[in-house]
């Protein structure tokens, strides 16, 4: 019972990654707060959370709408009155070339990703310093190595990297704790690239040296649940590749 007593926010959190997220605090003792955009599938993992015991709350919102975001973590403290973890997880985006890279096509990927880890992160900031609590942000290899189609998405994620590693340095004083996942796996997104691009798909797993893609819950949750513990104190800035070796960075 790694986050036994600590309340978590996670983003993202009605599928995938953050769904597994999610689960793994849950079987940890934590109280789960997650948002997610689709109203049937947050309410069917929050079902799923509370037949595990877990004190879920879903709440539905549009992560690119900015003026809503300080509300969200403003719901969590009127329900639990604190907050020990943000995890900021939720992105969306569409895979173009940079040519075809519009305004639109970023802003898409800079509301979802960029500004709303911003947002919810100043928001939470006054209670995790209460709490000495625990930022954990989402990256891509999508942004270190340049992947081709994903300038929008490379965009916001190396954005994330580098309000973090700032936040890192300045909120160490406070006791907070701010690091980043870079992962692969077996997500929603993977599973819709296997049966339309099955090349693209089997071009990826072979490159990852493991051999396989991550499970959401087993190992991206259970690293979540690692920078979310007190086993993780000492360890702030960092990007902990979680991604069967894809990216090795040096």
């Amino acid at each position: 019972m790694k986050l036994k007593d600590k309340v978590a926010l996670i983003t993202g959190g009605s599928s995938g990654i953050g769904r597994g997220i999610c689960h793994a605090f849950a079987k940890e003792g934590a109280a789960v707060v997650f948002v997610g955009l689709s109203e049937q599938k947050g309410k069917r993992t929050e079902e799923e959370l509370l037949k595990l015991g877990c004190n879920a709350l879903f709440i539905q919102a549009d992560l690119a709408d900015r003026s809503k975001l300080p509300s969200i973590v403003e719901m969590v403290i009127e329900r639990f009155g604190k907050l020990d973890v943000l995890v900021n997880n939720a992105q969306s985006s569409i895979n173009v070339t940079f040519e075809e890279t519009t305004e639109e096509v970023m802003d898409l990927a800079l509301n979802t990703g960029f500004w709303s880890t911003f947002i919810l992160m100043n928001s939470a900031l006054p209670y995790l310093k209460l709490t000495k609590g625990k930022v954990i942000n989402f990256v891509s290899g999508a942004g270190m190595i340049g992947l081709s189609k994903q300038a929008s998405y490379a965009a916001a994620k190396e954005a994330i990297r580098g309000i973090s590693r700032v936040a890192a340095t300045e909120w160490g004083r406070y006791g907070i704790n701010v690091n980043l996942i870079s992962p692969i796996a077996n997500s929603p997104g993977v599973e819709r690239l296997q049966v339309e691009h099955p090349n693209a798909y089997n071009k990826m797993v072979s490159l990852i040296p493991l051999g396989r893609l991550g499970d959401c819950e087993e190992d991206i949750g259970r690293a979540a649940v690692f920078l979310a513990s007190s086993d993780a104190d000492y360890i702030t800035g960092q990007t902990i590749m979680v991604d069967g070796g894809t990216v090795m960075v040096r």
